[in-house]
């Protein structure tokens, strides 16, 4: 198997565990807020990174990955803007409506493209770009309802959106530019992240739910959901560097459009959610544009690896054409090639 073939499979495994676990965790989160009446949100994601970083120390100790010490400067303001945005996140939800909420997660798409072209240089291709567009259609048909304005949910949507881009960004660039694994940048800023959160979170949860997290009657299924959240945690975490390492930020909002089509399925299929035709339309058009993005991704994909291989056969004068045998790797000098002919 060669090594394309490698990376092919690793990703596939990494976007599946992404999807897989995400929507476990929606639905196990899902059951803890709406049943059990634990609405504390950001207190609860920095229990889920603090357990991440726990689990991760332990592996780290069995050496089953090696620790990578890079720029710490680095690591530390992109362990901290990652805990800023998801805190912004969650104020943007509370001083929005569901709809503009949802809108301010499809700007997300459109803005991490921008920042690529404009600061790293990346390019788009039309089709690329149709395929997303298509995709957003379709999800904001799926999710978008009600759309109310107000000066304050604007601006901390805009704040919200800005640094979940530039925070996916970083993941994705530094990885390459330190050559750090996903588990080696989650482990090193999960501290961090954390940190931000656990300061923030009991704040951040008092002003969108007016109840105190510690004041909270912590039952005995209360405390078994909460642990089963923070264990599939770990996986979610794990996935998302992984997913954006391998891929890009792009893909990565893209799959998360997937989970949210799939967590609205799951949701009026198991628990029988309220599900209009409308869902299901925006639902359908929007795989649409996942399967064209994937379908255009794949594409483009071989044709660079096409172009590469070629660049390499002009310039190496030890690839030879044969007859019928297509290009070959031959190692020996060329007087050996007109002997034989």
């Amino acid at each position: 198997m060669g090594e394309g073939e490698h990376f092919q499979l690793g990703t596939v495994g990494a976007l599946s565990l992404s999807v897989v676990s995400s929507v476990s965790i929606v639905i196990c989160n899902k059951a803890l807020m709406s049943s059990l009446h634990f609405i504390f949100a950001t207190t609860l994601t920095s229990w889920h990174l603090l357990v991440t970083f726990c689990s991760l120390h332990v592996a780290l100790k069995m050496r089953i990955f090696e620790h990578k010490p890079f720029e710490q400067k680095a690591v530390m303001g992109f362990g901290i803007l990652n805990g800023i945005s998801i805190g912004l996140l969650n104020l943007s939800l509370a001083f929005n409506s569901v709809g503009f909420y949802q809108m301010t997660k499809l700007a997300i798409i459109p803005c991490t493209i921008l920042l690529e072209i404009l600061f790293l240089g990346k390019k788009f291709s039309k089709r690329i770009q149709f395929a997303l567009g298509i995709l957003l259609v379709g999800v904001g048909i799926a999710t978008v309802t009600d759309l109310q304005l107000n000066a304050l949910g604007s601006f901390l949507s805009l704040l919200a959106v800005l640094t979940t881009c530039v925070s996916q960004i970083m993941t994705n660039t530094i990885q390459k530019k330190y050559k750090v694994s996903s588990t080696q940048l989650l482990y090193q800023s999960c501290p961090y992240q954390a940190a931000t959160l656990l300061i923030a979170g009991p704040y951040l949860d008092k002003v969108l739910t007016n109840l105190n997290v510690f004041a909270f009657e912590y039952t005995t299924q209360v405390m078994v959901v909460i642990i089963l959240s923070c264990l599939i945690s770990i996986s979610v975490n794990f996935s998302t560097f992984l997913v954006i390492g391998k891929t890009s930020p792009v893909t990565y909002q893209v799959l998360g459009h997937l989970k949210t089509c799939l967590v609205l399925a799951f949701g009026y299929i198991i628990v029988r959610d309220p599900f209009s035709w409308r869902n299901i339309l925006g639902i359908l058009v929007a795989m649409v544009g996942m399967l064209l993005y994937s379908y255009y991704c794949t594409l483009e994909t071989q044709q660079k690896t096409a172009e590469a291989e070629a660049r390499e056969g002009e310039s190496d004068p030890l690839i030879n054409v044969e007859s019928g045998g297509g290009t070959v790797l031959n190692k020996r000098p060329p007087v050996w090639n007109k002997e034989k002919d």
